[in-house]
């Protein structure tokens, strides 16, 4: 007899945990969804080891239940990312690699994350950025996967200006990059009112008291850096750390760059004002997610709901002389990931590598409903279970170049895999597979990334060692024809 695949082993086991703790009363009945999704957040709060970063929130979140160390996303921008998690498949897959495509141009048919939870009963309902939106304003996010029309989504973060009564206090900050340092409450800018439309929605789904998977997107952190001036005063300017490696890795190939470069030591002072206004505007994304965990503890959901918290992808400020994401680096790539799920003990941590495209079969794995058979990720469900288990041997990240394109095939694509130990990029030839530059990083010695070992004789068998599990992986031949 034929062993089973992995993946479906796994997600079976997967599934009979949750099974076993819904029947043995830890969730008696359909538990509630509360899907948080944040934009262009690294891991840098102070769960994840940055004392420096005030997320008190964020914090209490992870001490109540399970913190990833190693979860990593599946594109490192907006569209393809958050594309991949809501339907469980890579970019491949959909064939989307740019902010214009929108996946049901490729997979008219596919059933989302929260139109499967609505085809089983569940309400499912979307605040705020959630599926992309920007350039994609004809598909109104995707209305097949909502019970209602989503709130607060069709927008671009270019229009995130300061709503209040009366005339605007002056910027504090310099206004360059679009930095914004005013005295205003927290609903002048997105996040707020989705903060508050979030609550307005809860309170009204729990009084007819149907089962939500309800999706709470925030703009924040993403660039402009404009929150309310108190959450900049939380930070002493001159105390903020900031980044030391301020050049590309030596040796790195350019392909593996951004175009738009940043020389941090030139620009000192911007570079301070950023990093300032990033932690701002971090603290201010804190705070409108406090207000939705602490609606959900009032309205006694807390102990039926799963809460899941992620970033579509990480974020360069300076680091490599970058600011920007769409690189295949560590930064970009490795994102927070915070799951709270009922009936699983509090406050643990696991170093299993997990992708983001794993939360599909994971949610529906803990709500136990039956998933499609075409996802490409895996149920985290033992992970959650045992913090030690491993669900898979490596996380994978693409990133095309061009960098935007605008409906059209990559003429490169930069896959990059992260092990244990190592990460391992190839630029590979859209029409041929076969790579033009690569990169190996070691991340016990180098964890900044700052060199590149491609060529180091010591490092010849690890390579063609990882040469082979990226094309067990990704085979070459099949890159330009799927």
């Amino acid at each position: 007899m034929c062993p089973l695949p992995r993946r479906i082993v796994v997600s079976a086991l997967g599934l009979f945990v949750s099974l076993m703790a819904i029947s043995s009363g830890t969730a008696t009945e359909k538990p509630n969804v509360l899907f948080i999704a944040v934009d262009d957040l690294r891991v840098e709060l102070g769960c994840y080891g940055s004392p420096h970063v005030l997320s008190p929130n964020i914090d209490r979140l992870a001490e109540r239940g399970t913190l990833f160390e190693r979860a990593y996303c599946q594109q490192t921008v907006c569209n393809p990312s958050r594309a991949s998690v809501l339907t469980g498949l890579r970019p491949d897959t959909l064939r989307v690699w740019d902010l214009v495509t929108h996946f049901r141009e490729n997979r008219p048919d596919t059933v989302t994350l929260p139109q499967l939870f609505k085809q089983k009963g569940y309400h499912a309902q979307c605040v705020g950025k959630i599926f992309h939106n920007w350039r994609q304003d004809d598909w109104k996010g995707d209305p097949d996967s909502w019970s209602v029309p989503s709130a607060l989504h069709y927008n671009s973060h270019a229009n995130d200006k300061p709503q209040v009564e009366g005339e605007v206090p002056p910027n504090l900050a310099s206004g360059r990059l679009g930095h914004e340092c005013r005295d205003v409450p927290d609903e002048a800018y997105f996040d707020g009112r989705v903060a508050k439309t979030a609550l307005e929605t809860m309170r009204a789904i729990h009084e007819k008291g149907d089962p939500f998977f309800l999706a709470v997107g925030f703009w924040k952190p993403h660039t402009p850096f404009n929150a309310p001036k108190k959450y900049w005063d939380l930070y002493d300017p001159e105390k903020i750390p900031l980044p030391t490696h301020l050049s590309p890795p030596a040796g790195v190939p350019d392909i593996a760059l951004t175009k738009d470069r940043f020389d941090g030591e030139k620009e000192a002072a911007l570079l301070r004002e950023m990093h300032h206004g990033h932690l701002a505007a971090i603290s201010y994304l804190d705070a409108q997610i406090g207000k939705v965990l602490d609606e959900l503890d009032a309205l006694g959901l807390r102990q039926k709901t799963v809460v899941v918290f992620w970033s579509d992808h990480g974020l360069h400020l300076g680091e490599h002389g970058l600011t920007r994401k769409t690189t295949a680096f560590e930064l970009d790539a490795h994102v927070p990931l915070i799951i709270d799920a009922p009936g699983y003990e509090d406050g643990r941590r696991t170093n299993s590598l997990v992708e983001l495209l794993d939360l599909y079969p994971t949610l529906a794995d803990l709500c136990g409903l039956d998933a499609p058979e075409e996802l490409e990720g895996v149920s985290l469900v033992p992970v959650l279970a045992d913090p030690e288990a491993t669900v898979k041997d490596i996380a994978i990240t693409q990133t095309p170049r061009p960098n935007y394109l605008r409906g059209k095939q990559p003429e490169v694509m930069g896959y990059s895999i992260r092990g244990d130990r190592y990460r391992y990029t190839e630029w590979r030839d859209w029409s041929t597979g076969q790579p033009r530059a690569r990169e190996l990083y070691d991340h016990e010695s180098d964890p900044l990334e700052t060199e590149n070992l491609i060529g180091r004789d010591r490092y010849t068998g690890t390579i063609s060692d990882l040469e082979t599990l990226m094309e067990k992986q990704l085979p070459r031949t099949a890159h330009g024809t799927r």
